[in-house]
């Protein structure tokens, strides 16, 4: 399984991370697409929605079989849960048959529009993480929700960049801004994600990482996309790290006269 090049690490619930990809496996056309491309994102860690595959599946030729090959990190999600209840159970689930404390936390309000129910996610929170759970939860890009979710103990924050599956981009800029400024745990951009310039945008901000699926899975060419994302991913968290420069409305020089030898 090929990581990002990257030499920081993400430290996330525990563990490290070279890859700042985390990627989706729905929507491919086939098994194998899936591990051609998933792949190709170097990403380490893969989202399993619980409640859409066939947790008893095991060959190589099964979602979960392939994953459990190549060496992906599983992260089951509970996608498809509407109330805080029945995230619990299945998260809960998710433990038990793939043996993991981690999940990405879903919960649904509106099923036209796919936003979070933030309430009934923050309560399914302090449960799991009362329950012993490595908790992400996926999160609209409100700064006083984020806040109360690292307060309920939450491993990382998961703002979406915009509605899941449109590939709009980050829609609010200044909002994951200010979720950046006050955040203590990791955050990651999840949802909205439609191109290599998306993800390149939410690492240049700072964020910490990109969950993205359709993004991927959607494209005409999903292993080239993959590829696109991974390169994305490390171009932005690079141009992060080495500080940009200032916006001006004037021009600068870029061969200013002054200091110059011999002037």
């Amino acid at each position: 399984m090929q990581t990002n090049e990257t030499p920081d690490a993400l430290a996330l619930g525990g563990r490290s991370f070279r890859s700042r990809l985390f990627a989706g496996t729905g929507k491919y056309a086939s098994v194998e697409q899936s591990r051609e491309a998933l792949k190709a994102s170097g990403a380490e860690v893969v989202t399993v929605a619980i409640r859409r595959v066939d947790l008893a599946a095991r060959g190589s030729n099964t979602l979960l079989g392939m994953l459990r090959e190549e060496g992906f990190i599983l992260l089951p999600n509970t996608a498809g849960c509407f109330t805080a209840k029945d995230a619990i159970l299945t998260a809960r689930l998710a433990r038990e048959a793939l043996d993991t404390s981690l999940v990405k936390l879903e919960v649904i309000g509106d099923k036209k529009t796919l936003f979070p129910d933030t309430e009934a996610t923050l309560e399914a929170a302090r449960t799991l993480v009362a329950d012993g759970f490595t908790v992400l939860p996926y999160t609209n890009n409100d700064p006083i929700m984020a806040r109360k979710l690292e307060e309920a103990g939450c491993a990382a924050v998961m703002p979406l960049a915009a509605p899941i599956g449109s590939g709009l981009g980050i829609q609010d800029p200044n909002n994951i801004r200010i979720i950046l400024e006050q955040a203590g745990v990791p955050v990651i951009v999840d949802a909205g994600v439609g191109t290599a310039s998306d993800a390149d945008i939410a690492l240049e901000l700072g964020c910490d990482g990109v969950l993205m699926n359709t993004g991927i899975a959607g494209a005409e060419d999903p292993v080239r996309m993959a590829r696109a994302m991974r390169h994305a991913v490390i171009a932005g968290r690079e141009a992060f790290l080495a500080g940009r420069i200032p916006r001006k409305l004037y021009a600068t020089a870029s061969s200013p006269l002054e200091g110059v030898i011999g002037t």
